[in-house]
This record gives structure tokens, C-alpha cells and sequence, in this order.
């Protein structure tokens, strides 16, 4: 186990995470079915996301919540995707990773998927 503290971290906790994603039968068809993503271009974009979150790098350029909507609307992203995503990516970082960065990265998630849970139910009621 080491500390989580360089971009090349995030970069093998991200890959290792949507390695795990894309093979869960509850949210992996998101990613397979509904969007059909292109990891090239996203893998990059959570790594830059990550960084700011956890290093105040400030290199991700974007609107988390503004891309789910679509998704959403497509297909309802329920609470228990959220906590899905969220023991994953749990699951992800207690495997590699130690130390306060790490645990940020939990806390953060935390609260990302709590938001995005409830953001997601509130437009599908709208």
C-alpha cells in the first residue's frame, strides 16, 4: 500500500476503477450501452477531475453534473448506482492506496455520489 499523491496515482486508481465498472452488472451498462463511452477521451478527463479534486491542480475543465443529465434522462441513474459506484471506487482505492489523500478521496466521493443521487431523482421528478 502507498500514499495516493501524484497524477500517475490517480491514473492507476482511475484505470483500475473502470476496469471494475465496466465489468459490474449494475452500473457497467451505463457506460457500455447507454453512452457507449469512449475511455480514451474520458479516462483523461477523470484523471484531470481527480487531480483538482485531490491536489487543487485545477486541470479538469468541465461540469460533472451538467454531463449526467442526459444520461439521466436516457436512463435514471437511481440512488443505488450512485452506491454502486461509490463501493467500487471505495473498494478501488482501500486496495492500492493509504493515508490522508486516500481518505480524501473517499470523503469526496461521498459527497459526489450523495449530490448526484439526489440532483438525478430531483430532474426526474421535474
Amino acid at each position: 500500500m502507498k500514499n495516493l499523491e501524484s497524477r500517475e496515482d490517480i491514473e492507476l486508481l482511475v484505470n483500475s476503477f473502470y476496469d471494475k465498472v465496466i465489468k459490474d452488472e449494475t452500473i457497467g451498462f451505463f457506460f457500455k450501452d447507454i453512452i457507449k463511452v469512449d475511455f480514451d477521451k474520458h479516462l483523461p478527463k477523470m484523471y484531470s477531475f481527480w487531480e483538482t479534486i485531490l491536489f487543487g491542480q485545477m486541470s479538469y475543465k468541465g461540469n460533472p453534473m451538467a454531463v449526467h443529465f442526459p444520461v439521466n434522462a436516457l436512463k435514471a441513474m437511481e440512488k443505488r448506482h450512485f452506491e454502486r459506484w461509490l463501493e467500487l471506487w471505495k473498494q478501488t482505492i482501500e486496495e492500492t492506496f493509504t493515508g490522508l489523500n486516500a481518505s480524501m478521496a473517499i470523503t469526496k466521493s461521498e459527497n459526489i455520489a450523495n449530490l448526484m443521487a439526489y440532483k438525478m431523482e430531483m430532474a426526474r421528478k421535474l
